[in-house]
């Protein structure tokens, strides 16, 4: 347990704990992608809950690749202020953040960006018509959007920046046989499938600096048919690191198919959290970069062991997050009783009725709760 409370540091970012809030829609902010005072206090109440680090959700490099409503935008100048007032009262709460880059791709919400999707290659029956194939000079376009969105991030005092290569958005998209069937030098081998990711971190580095601290989320596999698989991920992460990349956050599955998707529901027992962590473990011992793991982590006991065992280096949760964002600043004090997270995923309902991502079974549970002690009284 002492390790998990321990300092460390990414490229020079000193985290208090092992400890990391993964990246989740909070469909808090404005139509336009701009922070809310609502966003603000999420933030803050995640710092002051004792996380060590926490990665905003994933922020549109560009209005075509907006994903979610009220999602949070990077994609222009004046948006930087209100990220800005963001990490201010992030840092003056004692918190450090990071922002991750993403564009949805051939995922995108067209009825929000009213512009086609772009998809990676043509893949008969995979999606409908609204789509756009990339062209070279669209993937030129998006590189240096990336690298504009960083040096948002720096500029706003966000304390280093993740790039979102999983779940099955676009970057994701181009590491994915599944998705990447183009016959050029960006598609085939996964020399090639990496290409636009190299191209990116190279153009991101010049634009902030070797000193930021740069991750990135990655899937171990993508658990559908034709998708990318472990053998691929380790080559992947091998470039990475070769390429600067100072942490990798390991992940899996695709948000809208597979049965296997990134945020499984349904994690009753200590068996089935961690779900990525065998392949967690291939990935920190082909690399020597930090490895973060997310899914389906509940229990202190869990938590100890991924780091004991060198399965990974940190922690990354997002769910039980939600229902307690100082969950940590409990397990540190003493009760180390499991998260009070169902699994339930209908967290994520009430974002897209524009009310912000938040835990309705806690909500129900107060409610009968209460409901029970009226009725006490009157008995």
């Amino acid at each position: 347990m002492k390790r998990l409370f321990t300092e460390s540091y990414i490229n020079g970012l000193l985290l208090k704990n092992r400890f990391i809030r993964a990246a989740t829609w909070e469909g808090l902010a404005t139509p336009e992608g701009a922070v809310t005072p609502k966003l603000i206090d999420r933030m803050v109440s995640l710092a002051k809950g004792g996380i060590g680090l926490i990665i905003s959700s994933h922020s549109y490099i560009s209005k075509e690749g907006q994903g979610t409503p009220w999602q949070i935008g990077i994609y222009e100048d004046n948006l930087i202020d209100g990220l800005k007032d963001l990490t201010t009262e992030v840092h003056n709460n004692g918190g450090k953040i990071i922002s991750q880059l993403a564009h949805a791709g051939q995922y995108a919400e067209t009825k929000l960006t009213k512009q086609p999707a772009l998809s990676v290659s043509y893949v008969p029956d995979s999606h409908d018509s609204s789509f756009k194939v990339v062209s070279k000079a669209d993937i030129t376009r998006i590189v240096f959007s990336y690298a504009a969105a960083a040096e948002r991030a720096k500029a706003a005092g966000f304390d280093g920046i993740e790039l979102h290569s999983g779940h099955g958005y676009f970057l994701s998209q181009f590491l994915s046989p599944a998705y990447n069937q183009r016959k050029d030098e960006y598609g085939g081998s996964i020399q090639n499938r990496v290409r636009i990711h190299c191209e990116i971190l190279q153009a991101v580095r010049k634009a902030v600096g070797l000193e930021y601290p740069l991750f990135i989320k990655m899937n171990c596999a993508d658990f559908i048919d034709n998708g990318l698989d472990i053998e691929d991920s380790l080559q992947a992460a091998r470039i990475f690191n070769e390429m600067g990349v100072n942490a990798i956050e390991v992940s899996g599955g695709i948000i809208r198919t597979g049965k296997l998707a990134p945020s499984r529901p349904g994690i009753n027992s200590k068996e089935k959290e961690a779900y990525f962590k065998e392949y967690a473990k291939k990935i920190k011992a082909a690399v020597n970069i930090p490895v973060i793991l997310v899914g389906g982590i509940k229990t202190l006991d869990t938590a100890i062991n991924i780091i004991d065992e060198e399965i990974a280096d940190y922690i990354s949760m997002s769910r039980a997050l939600i229902r307690e964002p100082d969950l940590i600043n409990r397990w540190e004090k003493g009760d180390q009783n499991k998260a009070k997270c169902k699994f339930d995923n209908l967290c994520f309902n009430p974002g897209f009725e524009g009310n912000g991502v938040y835990c309705i079974t806690q909500e129900i549970e107060n409610k009968r709760l209460s409901a029970i002690q009226v009725k006490s009284n009157y008995s």
